[in-house]
Order: structure tokens, then sequence, then C-alpha cells
């Protein structure tokens, strides 16, 4: 039999690099030959509907992890090793196959070797129809195709889901989106999209501050109260709390129910008339005047897709130019299937006052463009998901979210710069599968400052569900309250997630230790490379409730890798997950291995003088060691405890220096700080010249002593122990970039 990458179906199996993925394979199921040896998975159906549930087979015998939505907004991963255990709402499932290895030399003795290679399969938009995954008790792998429209109906679909194999689950997976962001033409890959500057700087959102109780006084003291402690935002998000909304239907005395809704475009009377409160007039003098005053860069402010929860209020003078409309929401069986959610099942029985589609860009751009006057750099748009329910009468989920969404997105181009728009509560296929420009994403539930048992699932949540988001948009951590138990556990997730950091300190409660390891004194911040995801040898563990899992999250500076390692155990349990009734009073405590291998694609930012080795630093021990690419350290750590690893690649330069700088210790992720490295001979000298930005202790790895050092042409002290070859030395004065000369 020949061995091919490309999936097919053979006597009632599909196969993909001749080993059996699927069997009982229907016989209605089309499979559809891609590019680069991927393909699709379609069906036929006797009967034409707005809803099809098709068997794709029979699934045993592979560790597979999902990405699914446990409820309307979000999603979380889940393992297994069977069909059965993939849930409702599954929007990416990734297989792990083991193979043998075939024996080229007839010399060769012993058994052969198994070698690992990874399936993926991505259920899609196709026309109207959004897909997803499920199991069934007996193993069944099915695909639901809905419209959610009861007149948007078909009886074939030939594209729904995508198949294709590779040896590295990340390439894997950047590929396949690649494929079919070319194939389908209706989003783009994050590389082809304008990143918002925003994210490079350190901000404060007031959600957690203040609720939906945010008014300018609030504002002021929060910023004044950065400000005192060295340590202020350069950008903020003016939260829930700012807009002219009403709830008809709450009654006084009872509890608040969710169905309020968006009065006019303008602020409520909170933001209007402060000169009492913030010395200010109106909202552009409030805007004015925080920027001046504060240094921000940035001011976001929240709103919903629909305008508010509720949608707008129909019988408002100035929203009927939008001819607005009360329809209920439909909800489909995956939305109930896995955990309800209060906000649809209240807005079911009120109804939603949402735009007519042929008006939603004149709404947005009369919103955005009165911000933009007021001084307003840019929306966080929230409750995106909420119009997959709504479809029923405008063409279907996937028709009304794409116009919603490129209205949003015309509307933000056209009224904001740098792409300063912040996607939320968004994780279905119907937005994602439609980001053209969008290039932010809340990437999962909310930081909760007031459940402890949510901390560990936050920080695995956003892990994983990068592994899709982080290919599409740049995942967004949320924010985090520096001065809070979980503090350092929520910041070194932020450090090494390629992502924004901001926190949501109410005025006067912060910790400005944590906060200088994350931040910079001009309010920068060492922001990595890509989204932070899971280290290969993390994919399929549960690292919230296998009870022996540590969580590794690996990254890419410019020069260097960095692994953040967190111990998510006995803390909490996932959803629709069996609650763990006896939680251990006391941490678990768990050990592991970190290697420089678990940093995909490293060699690309080793160098052409590379050695093959690593100068190893742990931030919490200040240890340094030098291992080889599978070398490794173990590290043990208590239940939400965690530590994180600069690895940087070993050069040897000139008259066999080893060197490899690590950045800026005193930082979590130090070797953010590392801009670029050189080398040249000068006067029968070695000179290695390092670009650093940042100020504070700096840190690199030297197998000989220089004889000095210069910092921007001026001779500087600097400490170097022996024994472990760690070289140290304080740059002081402001944060620009330094230029570092260490002579041989």
């Amino acid at each position: 039999m020949t061995i091919t990458a490309a999936p097919c179906v053979n006597d009632g199996c599909l196969m993909v690099r001749g080993k059996v993925v699927l069997t009982h394979v229907p016989t209605n199921i089309i499979l559809s030959p891609g590019i680069s040896g991927a393909a699709f998975l379609g069906s036929t159906s006797p009967i034409s509907t707005s809803r099809h549930v098709f068997t794709l087979g029979i699934l045993e015998g592979y560790k597979h992890l999902c990405l699914y939505r446990f409820k309307i907004w979000w999603m979380i991963p889940g393992y297994g090793k069977s069909g059965s255990e993939i849930p409702l709402e599954t929007q990416l499932l990734l297989l792990e196959i083991k193979e043998e290895s075939i024996v080229e030399d007839d010399d060769s003795s012993g058994p052969p070797t198994p070698t690992t290679f990874y399936v993926l399969f991505l259920p899609v938009l196709d026309g109207d129809f959004r897909t997803s995954l499920q199991g069934t008790p007996a193993n069944e792998l099915q695909f639901c195709a809905e419209s959610g429209d009861a007149n948007v109906q078909n009886s074939q679909i030939l594209e729904p889901v995508f198949i294709s194999s590779g040896d590295n689950p990340f390439e894997l997976i950047k590929n396949s989106i690649k494929i079919l962001e070319k194939h389908k033409g209706t989003f783009r890959h994050i590389e082809n999209k304008k990143i918002p500057a925003h994210l490079d700087w350190f901000g404060w959102c007031t959600w957690d501050a203040f609720y939906t109780e945010v008014n300018p006084q609030d504002i002021k003291e929060g910023l004044q109260s950065f400000s005192d402690g060295g340590c202020s935002p350069r950008y903020l998000i003016i939260d829930d709390g700012w807009q002219d909304t009403v709830n008809e239907f709450h009654k006084e005395g009872e509890p608040l129910i969710e169905g309020t809704q968006l009065v006019d475009i303008k602020e409520n009377s909170k933001f209007k008339s402060l000169e009492s409160e913030a010395g200010c007039n109106n909202l552009h003098e409030f805007i004015s005047m925080i920027k001046g005053k504060y240094g921000l860069k940035y001011v976001y402010v929240w709103h919903a897709l629909t305008g508010y929860w509720g949608g707008v209020l129909p019988s408002s003078e100035t929203m009927k130019k939008y001819n607005p409309k009360i329809v209920y929401p439909i909800q489909s069986p995956g939305n109930i299937g896995n955990l309800r959610d209060i906000i649809p099942d209240s807005l079911e029985k009120y109804g939603v006052g949402i735009i007519d589609p042929q008006k939603i860009f004149d709404f947005y751009n009369d919103l955005h463009s009165y911000l933009s006057s007021n001084g307003i750099d840019g929306v966080k748009v929230d409750a995106q998901n909420l119009i997959e329910t709504l479809g029923s009468g405008f063409g279907g989920r996937v028709s009304l979210t794409r116009r919603y969404q490129q209205a949003l997105e015309q509307s933000t181009s056209r009224n904001f710069k740098d792409n300063n728009l912040i996607c939320c509560m968004s994780h279905n296929s119907d937005s994602i599968y439609s980001w053209k420009t969008s290039a932010v994403a809340r990437a999962s539930e909310d930081f909760m400052p007031r459940e402890p048992t949510f901390q560990t699932l936050h920080i695995a949540s956003v892990a994983f569900n990068s592994l899709l988001l982080g290919e599409i948009v740049v995942p967004d951590w949320d924010m985090f309250h520096s001065k809070h138990d979980t503090a350092e556990f929520h910041g070194i997730a932020r450090a090494i997630g390629g992502c924004a950091v901001y926190v949501s300190d109410k005025p006067g409660n912060h910790d400005f230790e944590i906060l200088r390891k994350l931040v910079l004194p001009d309010g920068s911040v060492l922001r990595a490379k890509h989204a932070g995801r899971p280290t290969r040898d993390c994919l399929f563990r549960d690292p919230v409730m296998d009870g022996k899992s540590l969580l590794k999250i690996w990254n890419l500076n410019k020069l260097s890798g960095v692994v953040g390692v967190f111990n998510c155990q006995g803390a909490g349990s996932w959803p629709l997950k069996q609650t763990i009734k006896d939680m251990p009073s006391t941490p678990l405590v768990i050990s592991g291995n970190v290697s420089p291998c678990d940093v995909e694609f490293i060699e690309d930012v080793a160098g052409e003088n590379w050695n093959g080795d690593f100068a190893v630093y742990a931030f919490n021990s200040g240890s340094l060691s030098r291992l080889p690419m599978n070398g490794n350290i173990k590290v043990t750590l208590a239940t939400l405890k965690c530590e994180t690893f600069t690895i940087s690649p070993i050069r040897v330069l000139g008259e066999g220096v080893h060197f490899a700088p690590i950045g800026l210790l005193d930082m979590y992720n130090s070797g953010g700080a590392v801009e670029s490295i050189d080398e040249n001979m000068k006067n029968s000298s070695e000179l290695i010249k390092i670009k650093v930005r940042g100020c504070g202790r700096f840190g690199a790895y030297t197998s000989l002593k220089p004889r000095s050092c210069m910092v921007d042409m001026e001779e500087e002290e600097f400490i170097y122990n022996s024994e472990n070859g760690l070289l140290t030395l304080d740059l002081t004065g402001d944060c620009n970039f330094r230029d570092i000369e260490f002579i041989y």
C-alpha cells in the first residue's frame, strides 16, 4: 500500500499517512482533496434543512485535544482518547498519532522507534453554514452544520470540516489557517494585519475597579494613584458604565435582569458637566486633561456589538434613523447543550433591539466618529457572539455576523488610527473566520478576582485557546489585579503571552513591585513575539485536573526563548467536568522538567554562530545553567506557583568566547529587552556589541571574563561569576536603547 500524507477514505476508513483515523465512515461522507496534502470532509442528506448533524466515523485510540465553547461566549480546552469525550461546540480537534519509524538500514537491529505526527480537524464556515464538531457515547465523531435561519437550507455541504496532518503541531495549525485564509477568503492570518500600538504599553481598565459605577472622578483618582507610585499606564480602557442606557424591564426592588438598551451614542450624565468633579466641562475636555496630565497615549471605550447588552432602544429618537426593531434570540442546541448563560436566557424573554443590517455601518460610523472627535482612540467591542442567536430572518447567523463584523471593521479603520479594536466575547467560528482586519481579541472568560477557583482555569484556557486564536489575532489575556494572591501567577503569564499587559486595580490598591517586573519606567512592556502557547509535551495533558502535570507556556523574543511554568493543579475544576470534591487543604507540589527544546523554532533566532547549547536563566531562583538542546532542568512548584526561564542560544564568537545575552534580570521576560547582538575585531580585541531596551540589572552568560565593558561609550563596572559564567551590570538612567560593548 502506498502511504501518502493526504487524507483518503478506503474501505470505510479515514486514512492519514497510512494510519486509520476513523472507522465506519458512512457512504454519504464526501472527501474533497485540497492543497498541500489537506482535504475537506463534507456530506449529503436526502432532505434540505437549516441544521444537519452528520456522523464522520468512529474515533478511538488516539490522545486528543479539543477547543470547545462551554458557553456561548467562550472556549476552553478538553482532553481525551475517544470520540465520546469530544463535547458539543468543538471548534478545533487535534490528534496525536504514534507510528513506528521505517528502518532503512537492513543491518540495523532492535525494535523500530516510534515517531509522532498530528492530525488537525477544523470545522469552518461553508457558505451560509457554520460547523462544529461533537462526539457521541458510541465514540462517533460528528459535525453539526447550521445556518441559524429556518429559511436558509441545503441538502449537501461540501467543505465544512478541514483536515490536515503534520509533524509539528504548531506549524500544522499555522499552515492550515493560511490555507483556509486563501481558500475561503473571509478572514486573514495575523501576519497580514496591522497590530494596534497599545499592545506595547502598560494599560489600566476600569472594569474590576469600578464596574458600571465608573465616573470621571474615579478615573482621575486611579490615574493619580498609579502616578504617585511611579508606574503610570499609557493606555486606558473606560469599560461598561459610560453610555446612556435604560432598562425598561427592571422593576424597583427586584434583582437586575439583562435587557438594558442604548438610548444615545453620546455619554451619560456622569460624563457630562464635569466641572465640579474633574475640573472639566465635557467629555472632550476630560479626555484631553487626563492624556495631558497623566501621559496617556491611548484611551479606549467599551460598547457591545449591538450597542449595549440588550441592543438599542427602538423608541429612542436618536436611534430611530437606524431602523431598529425587537428581535428575540433563538439559541442553537449547541448553545444550551453545554452551559447556559444568563444573558441570552434573559434576552430570549425581553428581546434585543437590533439595528437594521443595512444601517449598521451608519450606527458604528456615527458612534465612532463622535468618540474620535472627543479624543477617544479605539474601542473594545463586547458580547459579539449574541449575533449568532439573531440570524433568523436576516439570512442566518453567518451572514448577519459577517455584515456586522465588516461594518465594525470599516468604521474603526475609518475613525481610529492603528486598527484600534479589541474584540470580546467572540469565540464562535462565525466571528473568528470573519475577522479580516480585527487583530486583537480576548482569549478567555474574564479574570474574576473574587473567584479563587477560576485563577488556574484562566491561565490554562488562554494558553490553549491561543493555539487557534493566535493564528488570527493577538490573544488578549484580560486585565488582572497587581495586588492579589495570584498577582505573580497572572503577571508572569502576561509577560510571556505576547499580549497586552493591563490591570484593573482600584485606586491605592497596587503592588508596584509586581508591576515593575512587567513595566519599564517609560510605561512600555517587553512583549514577546508570538502568542504564548503550551509546549508540545503539554498539549494532550490536563494541567488543571490530572493532578500530576505542570503547564509550560513557550514564546520567542528577538534573540532568545522564554518558558513559563505554572502549577495549575488542585485549585479548580473545568466546567462540565466532575468537581474535585476534596480540594487539597495544602498545595499540590509537582515536579517537571524544562528544556531548551520546549521553545519551538528557537533555531530561527539563534544566529549563525550558535554552537547548539543554551544559557538558561531562572527568574525567581536566579540560577544560570548551560544546557544542550535536549538537556533539562527539574522544576518543582506548589499550587498557584510559577517560574519563568529565559533560554538564550550560546554563540561562539571570535577567540573562542561563548556568549549569550540574557537581558534585564529583574523583568519577568528578561530576554525581551535584548534587541540585537554583533561582534567585530578592533585593535586585536574581540568586541561584542549588544543593543538593549530599558534599564536595571542586565545579565549575560560568558565563558570568559571580559577585559572591560562600555555602556553608551562610557566605561562601566560589572560583576563576573566564574563558576556559572553570569555577568551582571547596572543600566542606570532612562529607558532608551542602550549600546553595551564587551571587550575581550
